[in-house]
């Protein structure tokens, strides 16, 4: 089963691992595809204007944007699924799991950066700022990384069952094609946010505990917290409804 996970707004600074190159990241035949993605947005950290800066960074104070314009191939790295830290991020807790569940995060999870798009929970990854939606400039990254490495992940995923736990925007960096399941979180009938983050991120968790193979057995699978409610089908997506209890 591979997983798709969302990145986070929120990251951990520095990091003690070597500076990014191609062999950094999944897919490295396709490098030079990133490069066209992160030299756009190195240009413009550089020489963008405070109101291109704030869209890009979604930060107020100019002066939080020096800490964004070290050139990645001299920016120390560590692995994505310990730079993100978000709220998704904190309830998976992936430093307390056991090497055996942080391994299987780190094989069968793919995650989704705003700016080097599809990666492995385990490639290396400079700090970065790009707000979800943001633009480069007048380029659209998810539209470019659907486009040059939708065929790639088609092919790594192959006859994978897919647990989707990417936020809805993601699919405009990628849409399975093979059969996928995704989750949906309701407290007192009504479709929660803040709280479907947390839940992703303790779904993740438990999944990598328990090494879930399939989807058979993360239905199966008793989540402290959750009542699983119904399971919803479509001709190429499944969707799993959970009561938050």
């Amino acid at each position: 089963m591979i997983i798709l996970f969302a990145p986070s707004e929120g990251k951990k600074e520095g990091g003690r691992l070597p500076p990014l190159e191609h062999e950094s990241l999944l897919f490295p035949d396709l490098f030079s595809k990133r490069l066209e993605v992160i030299e756009q947005y190195e240009r413009l950290i550089q020489g963008g204007s405070p109101v291109q800066l704030f869209e890009l960074f979604g930060i107020k104070d100019p002066k939080e944007y020096e800490r964004y314009k070290r050139p990645f191939m001299s920016a120390p790295t560590m692995k994505a699924i310990e730079r993100y830290n978000g709220v998704a991020y904190d309830y998976l807790n992936y430093p307390a799991l056991s090497s055996d569940a942080q391994h299987y995060i780190d094989r069968m999870t793919i995650l989704f950066s705003n700016l080097f798009g599809p990666i492995l929970a385990s490639d290396l990854i400079p700090n970065y700022k790009l707000k979800q939606g943001s633009s480069i400039g007048t380029f659209a990254p998810e539209k470019f990384y659907k486009i040059h490495f939708s065929a790639a992940l088609d092919d790594m995923i192959g006859n994978h069952e897919i647990l989707d736990l990417r936020a809805g925007f993601y699919d405009k960096f990628y849409t399975p094609r093979a059969p996928s399941v995704t989750l949906k979180f309701l407290k007192e009938g009504k479709v929660v946010s803040h709280w479907a983050k947390a839940y992703r991120g303790i779904i993740l968790r438990e999944v990598a505990k328990h090494q879930i193979a399939s989807i058979k057995d993360l239905i199966a699978l008793n989540i402290e917290g959750l009542t699983m409610r119904e399971i919803r089908e479509t001709k190429n997506k499944k969707e799993v409804v959970y009561s938050i209890v």
